[in-house]
């Protein structure tokens, strides 16, 4: 399974975000099949915080616009959402001391865990700092 991280989302939500174009045609490739793909609940909240954010985006998303968004991709028959569920504490755990990881890299640490722990294989995000924990394949669909 592939999951999405914050960051694809917010590209393909905005139109005057860099990579808009191939992050959303990217997305609508995956909400269209019939796979399995995945969005982690924290990318959600994530997603909600960033695109409404005044001091990020000269107008923000309106709230409900972004909520909006977030139930189209809820539309998708493949979408997994993925939250902590078994063995989430011991990929935490792996992915937090085996990536060297502190402060708001936990945060990442989460969405690697719920990821793993869920089965995903496969991370879409532009955020390098993944390349730090082992176990899943890290792609950016805005690249190539």
């Amino acid at each position: 399974m592939i999951a999405v991280d914050t960051n694809i989302l917010v590209y393909a939500h905005r139109r005057d975000m860099p990579h808009h174009d191939t992050a959303y045609a990217a997305l609508e490739r995956l909400a269209g099949g019939t796979a399995p793909w995945g969005i982690p609940w924290p990318c959600v909240h994530e997603f909600l915080a960033v695109s409404t954010n005044l001091r990020i985006f000269q107008p923000p998303s309106p709230p409900d616009v972004a909520v909006r968004q977030v139930e189209i991709w809820m539309e998708s028959p493949s979408l997994r959402l993925l939250g902590e569920s078994t063995g989430y504490w011991s990929e935490l755990r792996a992915a937090f001391l085996g990536g060297k990881l502190t402060g708001a890299q936990v945060h990442d640490a989460r969405i690697h865990a719920i990821c793993r722990a869920s089965g995903v294989r496969e991370l879409w995000s532009a955020d390098r700092d993944f390349s730090r924990m082992r176990g899943l394949k890290l792609v950016n669909p805005c690249l190539g």
